[in-house]
């Protein structure tokens, strides 16, 4: 009888416990307010052998609770949908309803920079050495990306085509495959086994995307030049154009002909050529004297 009546004591505790969590969630829909009593997981947890994991900010762990509350009234709803209506009632909410969440979250924050500390301790040179590396590698991947959201918001314009791209876009709804990889998949079987006349289509398709592409970016950086940002434009597009001041050297030609003249200057004579010169030049001299005698 003994694990009978704990099997019905813990039911019991269990439907007492939902409906407590039913009363609060219906009360936090229609009056909107969170009372303080409401107590935000915690979601600082550590990887097996690995940092500890940074607390989540107070918008988070609001979401992370009312996400699975959201999904359950509206299953028909997808999660970006659930996730927008979640982000408008954190703005909607006045500061005390968001009180609850934001001090949990600071109080994470003191949690995570002792554990952090604890395990910094015990790391080797060569693991600490590791992880700066690590460290290095995510600020510059976020940097590409905020580069790149950047060059969007200016209007880049977007790279050139492959021919096989090409193919794949006309051809990605009828390919073969329930998933997107095995749709790829299949294509690139497709292209493989397609002639070499049906390839010169899209290899033509592909020249003229880029020619596009250089005309789109040639005014594009042009554009650039004149809002100041130099800083934008390729290193092959700043070293063809020229650098202002710069002097072109000139180059003499005849009236005639029209063919460029160089000027080589004259070699500098040496003493003994001169003296040689000299010499020669007396014999012939000598010569003429007495031939005329």
């Amino acid at each position: 009888m003994a694990p009978h009546s704990l099997m019905t004591a813990t039911v019991s505790l269990l439907a007492r416990s939902f409906s407590v969590l039913s009363h609060t969630s219906s009360a936090a829909r229609c009056t909107g307010v969170f009372s303080a009593y409401v107590n935000p997981v915690k979601y600082l947890t550590s990887q097996t052998n690995g940092p500890p994991k940074r607390p989540l900010n107070g918008y988070m762990r609001y979401v992370m609770q009312q996400k699975p509350v959201e999904t359950r009234q509206n299953p028909e709803i997808k999660s970006v949908e659930i996730i927008r209506k979640i982000a408008q009632q954190w703005r909607m909410m006045s500061p005390e309803q968001k009180q609850p969440f934001q001090e949990a979250s600071l109080q994470a924050r003191e949690e995570f920079k002792v554990v952090f500390q604890r395990y910094q301790a015990q790391l080797t040179p060569a693991q600490l050495q590791q992880q700066a590396m690590e460290k290095r590698q995510r600020l510059a991947k976020r940097k590409a990306i905020r580069k790149k959201r950047e060059l969007t918001s200016l209007g880049k314009p977007k790279r050139p085509r492959s021919p096989f791209n090409i193919f794949m876009s006309e051809h990605f709804e009828e390919a073969r495959g329930a998933t997107t990889p095995a749709k790829m998949k299949s294509l690139l079987e497709d292209w493989r086994n397609l002639f070499s006349h049906q390839k010169q289509v899209y290899t033509q398709l592909a020249e003229d995307d880029k020619i596009r592409y250089k005309n789109e970016m040639k005014s594009w950086e042009d554009h650039m030049v004149e809002i100041g940002r130099e800083d934008l434009i390729r290193e092959q597009t700043l070293s063809n154009k020229k650098m202002p001041g710069a002097k072109t050297p000139v180059v003499k030609k005849e009236a005639k002909s029209g063919k460029a003249v160089k000027k080589v200057p004259a070699a500098p004579k040496s003493k003994a050529t001169s003296k040689t010169t000299k010499s020669k030049a007396g014999k012939t001299l000598l010569k003429g004297s007495t031939k005329k005698k």
